[in-house]
């Protein structure tokens, strides 16, 4: 993650309420260490947020119209995603589910003290290097909250070691049942350890698999990586834009936004 000069934690905030929004940041203004840079009233308008400033942390609201704070999760490329705080007005009971898989969260209406100790976390949790298992952690428990079972999450299709390379259709299991998606309808792939979050047409589908695995049932003249965690299909892209630091981001006919890192700008140019 990439920090301010000031060696602040930059934060944003994500609530569909105004009034939460406002208060929050109000909040947070008495602590020296946080930089609030960004409040987004929805989905959307975080994951925009997040793919511009990089932020440490993202005070996430769980139940949001059009995108939940869950659906958020799935959508944010791995290789950028944030610390997850959690504001919910969810019972004291159901947060119990996920201390374990945010850096901490904050029950509705904020009490100053617990404020306190999710930002005293977020502090010792800066080095980010694990981020992507973090969001890993975040799948698996909107895996388990979304209502499909544990069982049919973890258990790999039998036929994924015999699919035939670069196969028409990728098998995703979902429950108890089984959507094949015609590999060429994908827009991009994001790896979070041994979960991925395959984007096809505006809908995002969890899978159980590994990236390496994953990659090698994709055409590489038409899939390719522009991340560490990040696959996309190259005939989706519609512009490339340079960024800082000699990044480039990538605007698919989706609608999507991603960032390309430097070390990959060789390998997929030609495309272009």
């Amino acid at each position: 993650m990439t920090h301010s000069d000031s060696g602040k934690l930059k934060a944003i905030i994500v609530d569909d309420e105004e009034l939460a929004r406002q208060g929050l940041s109000m909040r947070l203004e008495q602590y020296d260490e946080i930089e609030v840079v960004q409040e987004c009233q929805n989905g959307r308008e975080a994951i925009e947020a997040i793919i511009e400033y990089e932020p440490d942390i993202v005070f996430l609201d769980i139940q949001m119209p059009g995108m939940s704070g869950f659906e958020l999760i799935s959508e944010v490329q791995g290789d950028l995603m944030p610390m997850v705080i959690f504001v919910t007005a969810y019972d004291a009971f159901a947060v119990d589910a996920f201390k374990v898989h945010a850096i901490d969260y904050l029950l509705k209406p904020v009490e100053s003290e617990r404020l306190a100790e999710a930002i005293d976390r977020a502090k010792a949790n800066k080095a980010q290097e694990e981020a992507v298992n973090e969001k890993e952690k975040l799948l698996e428990l909107a895996v388990s909250v979304t209502g499909k079972s544990a069982a049919a999450i973890s258990e790999l299709l039998e036929s994924g070691e015999d699919i035939v390379e670069h196969a028409d259709r990728l098998p995703i299991k979902d429950g108890s049942s089984i959507t094949f998606v015609p590999v060429r309808d994908i827009d991009w792939i994001d790896a979070a350890g041994d979960y991925m979050c395959v984007h096809v047409r505006g809908e995002t589908h969890i899978m159980r698999t590994t990236m390496k695995e994953l990659e090698a049932k994709l055409d590489p003249s038409i899939f390719q990586r522009v991340h560490r965690s990040t696959i996309v299909n190259l005939e989706r892209v519609e512009k490339v834009s340079s960024h800082i630091n000699g990044e480039f981001h990538l605007t698919l006919s989706c609608g999507s936004s991603l960032k390309m890192s430097r070390s990959y700008k060789e390998k997929v140019k030609h495309f272009f």
